[in-house]
């Protein structure tokens, strides 16, 4: 009996341990999302205008040499850019943003994947870790971009992948990545990234979306400038959506472990206390029984 307690007084000693773990991961991934919330929510604006005038553009433009990201050609060889965390503990949130892009690669890309025309470029260490270790082809180039998230640092992976385009390395990019909606919702998407998708148009809505553009200097050298740019501000507003979504997926982890952790100790601590007395009522009862011994 005695060993048993000392088993029970143990176990509520180790969630207890636990539980200051949680809860201070809870408290540092609450300063983080703050920090990393105000940052999405200032970027997502100025991202979406200059997306939404870049598809626009695009759209109302003959394609000639300065408009050669929206060059659209057959499919070969796929680019996916998946962003995932470096650090783990963040509930699904991982698991999630991988099982969209396999279920990407599955759905849309199968031949392509069975020819080995998919190549991932896995922005956090969890994706490249994972994609690694299942036979993807993937690359450890931008996998630490987290250790130092700067629009200087995204914009090498944008300019790489833009380069890599027009090389004809790759006939599509594509981006995987969780967008930010509150601390307990993210949503997992995969959106275009290269070529520059084009705004659906027709009739009166083309007309009048080209008499919204005065060129200058010329169309082409603006276009040529502007394209670029724009996408670098597209891969860096994903990246911070995504590093949101980590610190939100990760408090409301902790959130729900320590809970857990709280549950667990009530139901360990109504256990030892009644190990405790059944302990007690054996002893008195022994010594009931010794006394009675006695007296006969």
């Amino acid at each position: 009996m005695a060993g048993q307690l000392k088993e029970v007084r143990n176990r509520i000693k180790s969630v207890q341990s636990t539980q200051q773990i949680t809860k201070a991961m809870k408290m540092v991934s609450a300063a983080k999302l703050r920090r990393a919330q105000d940052a999405i929510i200032q970027m997502r604006p100025y991202a979406k205008k200059l997306q939404e005038m870049l598809s626009n553009i695009v759209s109302n433009t003959e394609v000639e040499s300065g408009n050669s990201l929206a060059v659209e050609r057959p499919v070969e060889k796929l680019l996916l850019i998946v962003i995932t965390s470096d650090r783990g503990l963040a509930g699904a949130y991982n698991a999630n943003v991988i099982k969209l892009a396999k279920q990407l690669i599955r759905e849309k890309y199968p031949t392509l994947q069975s020819k080995g025309g998919v190549t991932i470029w896995s922005i956090g260490k969890k994706g490249y870790e994972h994609f690694a270790k299942n036979n993807f082809t993937v690359s450890d180039t931008y996998k630490d971009i987290f250790l130092n998230l700067t629009f200087d640092q995204v914009q090498k992976a944008s300019q790489a992948a833009v380069k890599a385009y027009l090389n004809k390395e790759f006939d599509k990019v594509e981006i995987v990545y969780s967008e930010f909606k509150n601390a307990a919702t993210q949503r997992f998407v995969s959106e275009q990234f290269l070529p520059i998708p084009k705004v659906a148009s027709s009739g009166n809505i083309a007309k009048s979306t080209k008499a919204d553009f005065i060129f200058d200097p010329n169309k082409e050298e603006l276009i040529a400038e502007l394209m670029p740019k724009i996408l670098n501000t597209q891969l860096y507003k994903a990246v911070l959506d995504a590093n949101a979504s980590e610190h939100g997926a990760r408090m409301t982890a902790m959130d729900k472990a320590s809970e857990n952790a709280n549950e667990l100790l009530r139901s360990l601590k109504i256990s030892y206390n009644r190990a405790r007395q059944a302990a007690i009522t054996t002893e008195l009862t022994e010594i009931v029984s010794g006394a009675a011994a006695l007296q006969g």
